[in-house]
């Protein structure tokens, strides 16, 4: 079934256009989940709260930009009211002046899926903002507004963020990379 069929058919409530929906783009959703979301469980949750609001909401897609992108920011906003829910992000701490080389050579060695394993390991608020600033291509300013904290804690966040990866990267089995 084409995008646009299955963009019409959900418009229409029509269950093989939605269960389309949901085979064509729940495994690289899911993938956008795990990101944000530690357990499977959860992540399992906010892609089917995402969809379904991408469902429900279908008729607000008016057709400017990608469709996969329309329904990846949903997910991504659904993953980040979770992350809201259950983390405080005000806690974090913010790092003045912090001065850190941010530059990280990871060859094409590091399989996606160990990228995976080692953001899992992030705390919640580095993890987030790391996912939002390299991943999804947020600013600073966004990110700050979207999970209510200062630009410079998103810096810092992002900053430890990488510092803990090159750590983390190291510990595993790359002693070479950082």
């Amino acid at each position: 079934m084409t995008e646009e069929k299955i963009i019409e058919g959900c418009r229409n409530d029509d269950r093989k256009a939605q269960k389309a929906l949901f085979d064509k783009y729940s495994p690289m959703l899911f993938g956008v989940c795990k990101r944000y979301v530690k357990t499977r469980e959860d992540a399992e949750d906010v892609l089917i709260k995402g969809l379904y609001k991408a469902m429900t909401n279908i008729h607000q897609f008016k057709g400017a930009g990608s469709f996969e992108g329309w329904v990846r920011r949903i997910v991504v906003n659904e993953s980040l009211m979770f992350l809201r829910k259950s983390h405080n992000f005000k806690m974090t701490v913010e790092v003045n002046n912090l001065e850190i080389k941010t530059e990280v050579n990871v060859d094409d060695e590091l399989a996606a899926q160990d990228i995976m394993n080692l953001l899992e390991k992030l705390p919640t608020g580095y993890r987030t903002v790391f996912n939002m600033y390299v991943v999804e291509g947020y600013k600073h300013r966004e990110i700050a507004e979207i999970l209510g904290i200062s630009i410079n804690t998103s810096k810092s966040q992002l900053i430890l963020a990488k510092k803990r990866m090159r750590a983390l990267v190291k510990q595993v089995r790359y002693p070479d990379v950082g």
